[in-house]
């Protein structure tokens, strides 16, 4: 495994992290949960991310029960808030109530006296930024968070953040976590840019594109037993890919990824890092081959040429419009 400093920050963050997002608490029960959290760690994975939300917070129990016991200095936990996890007004959001309430809640489900990253999961159009930021600097000054972050804004989101926080000397963030891959590359115009400007890194969810790149889907087919498009919670995530079009072309990626002696999956990982704005891909697993097989991308150099073969083959079916940051989830 290698490791990669988050933005400006001195966090050091492994190349691969762990999420949780659709599996833990949902589609694989807890013994399988934790092999494959065990199998990460094998791997040199230390970076693991979840959030409140994840099955209606069940997610960060079964991460806390998977690293119980292990030691805490060893790993990077990061997780999230905003979205609703009761059913009240203030259960969800960026107030300073519901943060407050909702990181003690992932404390106390992790298992842990800090988190390492926090992060605003989405923008909140309707608490005022200053007031969401007076509480993350808070928090850090409690010793309950490290470093914070943000999940899926703008570029104009990010920026008007960062002005602000250098306005009243709070802590500013380290990290946003959006969705980038071969074929959602939707950061590239707008957030990568600016992030690269004011020291942000980017810990980039769904590098394998809802499990499209793997290369397991098929142009015509239905999708396979057990895989996420046929899973009633997963399939409207990946909904937007199983295009033909997209399928084909997927499909052609086989011998670039042969060429360097990595799976489809490896290559899709492995293409995420070269953007050297990106600290990490977060991969998830329901089996611990999968994790194990993830991991290998860590370290995987691509040849230029290559990424440009790349490019050719997938142009026509690239989402590239910066407007739909955050559309996809």
């Amino acid at each position: 495994m290698e490791f990669r400093r988050l933005g400006r920050s001195g966090l050091q963050v492994s190349e691969i992290a762990y999420g949780n997002w659709l599996t833990h608490g949902s589609q694989i029960d807890d013994d399988r949960a934790v092999a494959c959290v065990h199998a990460a760690l094998d791997a040199g994975i230390t970076t693991f991310d979840t959030a409140d939300v994840y099955a209606g917070t069940a997610a960060e129990a079964v991460l806390g029960k998977a690293l119980k016991g292990l030691r805490r200095e060893s790993l990077v936990l990061s997780t999230k808030v905003f979205f609703p996890t009761g059913p009240g007004p203030n259960d969800g959001g960026l107030s300073r109530k519901h943060i407050t309430e909702a990181v003690h809640g992932s404390l106390t489900r992790l298992g842990t006296d800090y988190v390492d990253l926090y992060q605003a999961h989405r923008f909140d159009g309707r608490t005022p930024l200053e007031e969401t930021l007076r509480t993350f600097d808070d928090l850090i000054r409690q010793g309950k968070v490290l470093y914070i972050g943000v999940s899926e804004w703008t570029a104009d989101q990010i920026a008007r953040a960062l002005e602000l926080a250098g306005e009243l000397g709070l802590d500013r963030f380290v990290s946003n976590q959006p969705q980038y891959s071969m074929l959602w590359r939707v950061i590239e115009k707008d957030v990568v840019p600016l992030c690269e400007r004011e020291g942000l890194g980017q810990i980039v969810w769904s590098p394998l594109a809802q499990g499209v790149l793997t290369g397991k889907y098929r142009p015509g087919q239905p999708p396979p037993e057990g895989s996420r498009a046929a899973d009633e919670v997963g399939s409207g995530w990946v909904r937007a890919f199983l295009r033909d079009e997209v399928l084909e072309r997927v499909r052609q990626l086989a011998p670039l990824a042969q060429e360097l002696g990595l799976t489809q999956a490896q290559l899709a990982v492995a293409w995420t890092l070269q953007n050297p704005n990106v600290a990490a891909a977060i991969v998830g697993a329901s089996r611990p081959e999968q994790i194990r097989g993830s991991a290998k991308a860590a370290g995987v150099r691509i040849d230029p040429e290559l990424m440009r073969r790349v490019d050719a083959l997938l142009d026509p079916v690239v989402e590239r419009d910066p407007a739909k940051v955050d559309s996809a989830g």
